[in-house]
């Protein structure tokens, strides 16, 4: 007998919150989606750059997550492609982030959307927004490491 590793698969990424932000820490959060969103999602028809997570009576939202519907989706649904859809996790994980995000600084920001035994994940990290000189040295980090790849690269050949 065989056994199956677990299927996780990428949907989509927020590249902007690394640019954005300094990572803290990171937690795997279920999404609570309707049917329409779902068969969307599994087209690829979502958009995460502009999402950020709220903090609601002590539950997890998303804003900001945009899932396009399909051209086929039922006439008796009214698909709204910018809905909040609230986030699932554990009460003490709940809690403990809203704690740090009360602290000056601290935001939640979504990460990524990926698929984890047939449900969608999302990815929630807690985060520090960086300063502007913070996102020139990223900048010139990622420059210097391409140049070194591209001499690398050209003295192989």
């Amino acid at each position: 007998m065989t056994t199956k590793a677990p299927s996780t698969a990428r949907i989509a990424d927020n590249k902007k919150a690394i640019f954005n932000y300094f990572i803290e820490e990171c937690f795997e959060a279920g999404m609570v989606l309707e049917g329409w969103e779902v068969k969307s999602v599994r087209e690829g028809k979502v958009q995460l750059t502009d999402g950020y997570v709220v903090i609601r009576n002590g539950e997890l939202f998303v804003i900001g997550c945009q899932i396009n519907p399909l051209n086929t989706a039922s006439t008796h649904v009214r698909p709204d492609a910018v809905r909040t859809k609230k986030l699932l996790l554990q009460k003490d994980e709940i809690r403990r982030l809203i704690g740090k995000v009360e602290q000056k600084g601290y935001t939640l920001v979504p990460l990524n959307l990926h698929w984890k035994n047939g449900k969608v994940k999302c990815d929630v990290a807690l985060a520090k927004g960086k300063a502007d000189h913070d996102k020139r040295d990223t900048i010139k980090d990622r420059e210097g490491k391409r140049e070194v790849e591209r001499a690398m690269k050209q003295r192989v050949r």
